[in-house]
């Protein structure tokens, strides 16, 4: 009588971010690749909506009805004209509030964890927009693999990727909210010309041919100044990385998660050790992608 759906984090390997929009959004051209740390959410028959939730930093979740998950059962069962009545029990191991959109994940695995469930029928372009209307990041929970992200980064297009890339995650303490991080990139970029956001044809050709060299050498996060400008100890992190031997670091979408591309297994190791050895990081994770995205279990 219960469904679990299991969701993958995303790194931003490439995140072009416009000036600000009459709406307060920003356009971007977001590169999304999704890696194998996952988050998984169970879905079971209940009296009423009720989220629990389980494993690292799940005293920072939200359990009301401003976790993702739980208005993605809203936004569900009120389509299709019946109660929410659903326990969603999400089990974490994708930082909080760590810019690799843990709970845009469990918004779109509780959406198809209720689906499942609830047997709706939806069609995958009603999830779609369903996820659209909970945020950003949250189609591209659902889609996963790589795809580029345009307008807010809801709309997608999928990305071919011809090869695994090996990647280690700084986990840092606390976390960063991403409306002030936009606010502070707003604030640099006062008074400048911000360019139009354009996917980088020489990163999504590293994609497609599966080159890591190529593909450290593109990978760029305007957000990244805003960042560090908020949290300037992640200059510290993403030395350290470097130093272990990393072919290229960067601050994973708004932070303060930190990001590292490795050439091998080997490597991803060597270089987690040294970042928690470092003393610049609470934890260090490694994952390959790219990963699947939601899917039933």
């Amino acid at each position: 009588m219960s469904v679990t759906v299991r969701v993958p984090a995303k790194v931003n390997v490439q995140l072009a971010v416009g000036a600000a929009r009459p709406d307060g959004f920003h356009d971007l051209a977001n590169v999304f690749l999704a890696v194998g740390l996952y988050d998984e959410v169970t879905a079971t028959p209940a009296d009423e909506l009720r989220i629990t939730c389980s494993g690292p930093d799940a005293a920072k979740v939200p359990l009301d009805t401003t976790n993702l998950a739980a208005r993605a059962a809203i936004a569900l069962a009120e389509r299709h004209g019946i109660e929410p009545r659903v326990h969603l029990h999400i089990a974490k191991d994708i930082p909080v509030a760590g810019g690799m959109a843990g709970g845009s994940a469990d918004g779109a695995a509780a959406l198809l964890a209720c689906d499942t469930l609830w047997s709706t029928g939806a069609t995958r372009q009603e999830l779609l927009d369903i996820c659209a209307e909970l945020g950003s990041d949250v189609p591209f929970s659902l889609v996963g693999g790589a795809a580029l992200g345009v307008g807010r980064g809801e709309q997608l297009t999928p990305i071919e990727v011809g090869g695994t890339f090996h990647w280690v995650f700084a986990v840092a303490d606390g976390g960063l909210s991403t409306p002030a991080v936009y606010g502070e990139f707003d604030r640099l970029t006062a008074g400048t010309n911000v360019p139009e956001p354009a996917a980088s044809a020489t990163l999504l050709d590293a994609l497609r041919t599966g080159d890591t060299a190529a593909l450290a050498d593109a990978l760029s996060n305007d957000l990244q100044p805003a960042a560090l400008s908020l949290r300037p100890s992640l200059a510290d992190t993403l030395a350290a990385g470097t130093a272990a031997g990393a072919l290229a670091a960067l601050v994973s979408g708004s932070g303060p998660t930190t990001a590292f591309l490795v050439a091998d297994e080997e490597s991803a190791r060597k270089v987690a050790e040294a970042l928690v050895v470092s003393g610049t990081c609470r934890n260090a994770r490694t994952a390959v992608s790219a990963a699947p995205g939601a899917v039933v279990l």
